[in-house]
């Protein structure tokens, strides 16, 4: 009944098995694969016929954890899993941003790939698992995949790299970093870092990149032995008659709109351009809307990515290295905790934080355990702040993934809870957007952290890179514009402090960038971000001695054993005497034991501050 094919290795201490034929046989490609104890089941199917209508690759990627696979009942009135977890969403974004650029260009397929975890053991993170399984299934399902894809995930513990460290290594680890990547080149990169130099960064996913050869080598021993025949991409069609026509009609008109440093200029000046080729060939039954319009883009980003090659001037008249002006200040908003507004060129971050109790804490229910999360920063992209009328949604996929980069990047400067007994808050609201939001939210959040009085460690800055690469040619862009990153070759993004990194990420468009193109870019990244952190320190040097007087005082409290043991993670916070006597529900009286009051710790004030006058720029 079942034709089953396994690989097994051993990988950083553990065994890897990847098997296939046993489960979920009617998908293109299924593979269980199983590190240590965890097992993630992954599929991948794609429709046969091309989705019509649509000038991008249709993919979708559903990472969901089910709560049997840490032998839990999911709580809430129904008892089951709902909604996708903030874990979830980054996990489905990691998998789809280091498998999206290797499919055959062209494929307009709807494709879906979905990993279920179905085993936890609490050792080993699912989300690698995860990813090597997809890579996996994509490579036996005969869907045009350029893979596979190896993944690993690096520890730096007592100044050594660490693959695929255990879950209760990460606590003594500085560094939390996720690699994706082929056989000779990176893919994808998420990270967060505790300060560490560029070096090694740069260290550390060159030794992912060596220590996940194995798994690229076992999943490609899978599919020669099992793997279905590959599908037949259409070839492409020739257009060359009609780029040509084109590009005599505007060619000089979309040369001088990439001139045009002004945003908004410059998309109505594009706009009148295509408006005037869909006119020009409204008439020629020939040529199809679709086709007019591939052809048009291409020939858009040609014309940039040449002008920037070439003269090395960019689209707003930059040079390749240097970063948009940049406006900083905080105390802007009088009730708030902390404010700042920081402006980079027509990116622009308007960044709140508020103080609260341990009442206010986020109870985080996982399957490695539930735990208390007392610092949140959350990132709004409305779309007023890109010229465009839509709906109001929840917040998306995309925005999730930005907060929490912008989340890593601060998360490592803050003080421990014992020095800094608040819960906090922080919102980012992109009021304008040109390139590099998230990387804005960075800077601001710094800013508006300084101004409510949070103890940072140093002021943190964060800058995207870009690239553009033809052939053996590349150059490496500085604080890239929308523009830049929409016709580019990479979004590279760097935060951290004037001692070293705190957070990296990079998605790329082509299959794979070298050593020699990430190291340039960690240096340029460097510069741009010290160049950064002067100006915000124009704003503001270092943190505010007290906090705001609108904010309540913070009591520390303590949780009972018999309610601690519950998690592997003792929930732990701080929270005001009536916030006590609210928490005592009749769950908490039966969990709670007696204790005197001499054993309760002392609350912990920190004096009010007069609110100051805000900065001007």
């Amino acid at each position: 009944m079942f034709d089953i094919h396994t690989k097994e290795i051993v990988w950083g201490g553990r065994t890897l098995t990847l098997e296939t034929g046993r489960i979920a046989r009617q998908a293109d490609g299924a593979v269980l694969a199983t590190y240590g104890a965890t097992t993630v089941l992954c599929t991948a199917v794609a429709q046969r016929q091309p989705r019509e209508g649509v000038d991008f690759f249709p993919l979708t990627v559903n990472y969901q954890e089910k709560a049997f696979a840490a032998g839990k009942i999911p709580g809430g009135f129904f008892k089951r899993e709902g909604r996708p977890s903030e874990k979830e969403t980054l996990s489905s974004r990691i998998i789809d941003r280091s498998i999206r650029p290797l499919f055959a260009s062209g494929f307009r397929n709807e494709t879906q790939v979905i990993c279920t975890v179905l085993a936890h053991d609490l050792e080993n993170d699912p989300d690698v698992v995860a990813l090597v399984g997809s890579s996996a299934a994509l490579a036996i399902s005969g869907i045009p995949f350029n893979g596979p894809v190896g993944c690993a995930r690096v520890g730096f513990i007592d100044g050594e790299y660490v693959l695929n460290p255990l879950l209760r290594q990460m606590s003594d680890s500085r560094l939390d970093l996720v690699v994706a990547g082929r056989s000779d080149a990176v893919m994808m990169v998420e990270s967060e870092a505790q300060e560490l130099s560029e070096d090694d960064m740069l260290g550390a996913v060159m030794f992912a990149q060596q220590e996940f050869q194995p798994v690229i080598a076992a999943i490609s021993d899978l599919a020669a032995t099992c793997g279905r025949d590959p599908w037949r991409v259409p070839e492409p069609e020739d257009t060359g008659d009609l780029e040509s026509a084109v590009r005599n009609l505007v060619g000089e008109d979309l040369a001088n709109a990439y001139k045009e440093a002004d945003k908004q200029a410059r998309q109505e000046k594009l706009q009148a351009v295509r408006a005037t080729v869909r006119e020009h060939f409204a008439k020629d039954e020939s040529v199809t809307g679709d086709t007019l319009a591939g052809v048009l883009k291409s020939l858009e980003k040609a014309t940039m990515r040449d002008a920037t090659l070439t003269s090395g001037v960019r689209v707003d008249g930059r040079q390749t290295s240097t970063v948009r002006p940049i406006s900083s200040q905080v105390g802007i908003l009088e009730r708030s905790h902390g404010s700042s507004l920081f402006t980079r060129g027509e990116t622009q971050a308007l960044v709140t934080v508020t103080l609260g109790t341990g009442q206010d804490e986020q109870v985080m229910d996982a399957l490695a355990g539930e735990y208390r999360e007392h610092f949140m920063l959350h990132y709004n992209f409305p779309p007023y702040s890109v010229g465009e009328a839509s709906f109001l949604r929840s917040p998306g996929r995309r925005e999730i993934g930005h907060g929490k980069l912008a989340w890593r990047a601060i998360h490592p400067l803050l003080p421990e809870k014992e020095k800094f007994p608040y819960t906090v808050r922080v919102v980012s609201e992109i009021t304008e957007s040109n390139g590099s939001s998230s990387m804005a939210t960075v800077c601001g959040s710094s800013l508006a952290l300084m101004d409510a009085g949070v103890p940072l460690a140093r002021p943190c800055a964060g800058i995207a890179m870009g690239l553009i690469k033809e052939g053996d040619r590349f150059v490496v862009l500085s604080d890239i514009l929308g523009d830049e990153d929409h016709l580019g070759d990479m979004d590279f993004k760097v935060a951290g402090t004037g001692n070293g990194v705190t957070s990296l990420q990079m998605d790329i468009k082509i299959a794979g960038i070298t050593r020699e193109i990430m190291s340039v870019a960690l240096e340029q990244a460097r510069e741009g971000r010290l160049h950064i952190l002067g100006e915000m320190a124009s704003a503001i040097g270092s943190t505010h001695d007290t906090a705001t007087s609108y904010a309540r005082p913070a009591t520390r409290y303590r949780t009972s054993r018999r309610a601690s043991r519950r998690s592997r993670f003792p929930p732990t916070g701080f929270a005001t005497s009536s916030d006590r006597v609210a928490r005592s529900s009749a769950r908490s009286r039966r969990s709670a034991e007696p204790r005197s009051m001499s054993r309760m710790m002392e609350p912990s004030r920190l004096p009010p501050r007069t609110r100051r006058q805000p900065t001007r720029p």
